[in-house]
């Protein structure tokens, strides 16, 4: 890794810990002030306010965390580095989210059970107040943060503080209808407050095991790099790109592209060297394999003949493109790939009827083709 990018990542790093304890701070903070307020008024939404508050300064915690062992250098055991740390520790904290919602619908329920006349004063009013305020503007810090950085963790965070300071906002409402009409509706308050945490740790986790399992690549990332890849006048295709992350903006992968069959093996050497280097610079990922397809150049027929053959394999339902094409008249042979959408019933049937309609077009030809995936498809 050059230093540039050590340096990128010490710094993305410094940044997301020192986000996090401002999180941590002011998340301490409220808990203790709600606690103490909710204790005093016996309102038990602001004391799971208080609860939730705690939840979240834990949260920081762990990002801080996952953000130091991400930072690790790659060793034996893991080549590739620990950039995958993040989405562990998110993983942590949507399982903190989803414990404190199901302990604040518990106790919700026993408030339910047997109510409890809240007893407010004016402290109440402005704690709550305070925090809605103190709530939004760290939302919006945090989150802003977490997108300059690409910072999962950070941006749950952010989403989770604003959500914070609806129910904060819905607490103060409750208690005004309390000190207007003698109504309390504190202890339902605080179950809904209880589910909509318990969703927001379903949706965070729902999200992050997503990234961990693997999501598709993003079509307009794979369509730059394949733009860079083409941007070389010896490249006519580039094709098979597969990206593999191990972390926030960490991409290893590979791809095919198709080259004359003229070039030398000392001007495909640099080719392939040239490529890996500009994609690296331009989008940060390491291209640690490029596979090459050779086109037909010596062989006017062969234009012809793929013509052809395109026509059938595109005739196809689900048939999303052909590449890697290559004619041997001399061993009457003819071999290319066939991208079939993700969306076939049946992958191995439409690759069943390609093959018969390239055969029966070029009887006595050996059809050597494969199925090959877009990976970046939507």
């Amino acid at each position: 890794m050059e230093n540039t990018e050590v340096n990128k990542l010490q710094s993305r790093n410094t940044t997301i810990i020192f986000t996090s304890i401002i999180g941590i701070a002011a998340n301490i903070f409220l808990a203790a002030f709600k606690a103490f307020v909710g204790f005093l008024s016996r309102s038990v939404a602001i004391e799971m306010d208080a609860l939730n508050n705690l939840s979240d300064a834990a949260s920081s915690i762990i990002t801080i965390v996952g953000t130091y062992l991400a930072g690790k250098e790659p060793d034996k055991q893991h080549p590739f580095g620990h950039g995958r740390a993040e989405y562990l520790s998110a993983l942590l904290i949507s399982m903190l989210v989803i414990y404190a919602g199901i302990t604040a619908l518990i106790e919700s329920v026993k408030k339910i059970i047997e109510p409890v006349t809240p007893d407010y004063s004016r402290i109440t009013f402005i704690v709550v107040l305070v925090a809605v305020i103190v709530k939004v503007v760290l939302g919006r810090y945090v989150k802003s943060v977490g997108i300059r950085v690409n910072s999962v963790s950070l941006q749950n965070s952010g989403n989770d503080a604003l959500m914070d300071a609806v129910i904060s906002a819905s607490t103060l409402v409750a208690a005004i209808l309390y000190v207007f009409t003698h109504i309390s509706v504190e202890a339902y308050l605080g179950a809904g407050i209880a589910v909509i945490i318990i969703k927001a740790g379903v949706d965070m986790l729902k999200e992050t095991l997503s990234k961990v399992l693997g999501e598709s690549v993003d079509p307009e990332m794979a369509r730059d790099i394949k733009a860079t890849v083409m941007s070389f006048p010896q490249v006519s295709g580039a094709y098979d790109l597969v990206l593999h992350n191990y972390g926030p903006d960490m991409f290893n992968g590979s791809l095919h592209i198709e080259i004359p069959d003229t070039l030398s093996a000392f001007e495909l050497d640099k080719l392939i060297r040239d490529i890996t280097d500009k994609v690296m610079k331009e989008h940060e990922v390491y291209l640690t394999a490029i596979g090459v397809y050779s086109l037909n150049t010596k062989n006017p027929e062969a234009v012809r003949v793929r013509e052809t053959v395109s026509g059938i394999v595109l005739s196809k339902q689900y048939v999303r493109q052909i590449h890697g094409f290559y004619y041997d008249e001399k061993e009457k042979s003819i071999r290319f790939d066939v991208v079939i959408s993700f969306d076939a019933p049946d992958h191995h049937k439409v690759f069943d009827e390609v093959i018969s309609g390239v055969r029966e077009a070029f009887p006595g030809f050996d059809i050597q083709a494969a199925i090959d995936r877009d990976f970046s498809e939507n």
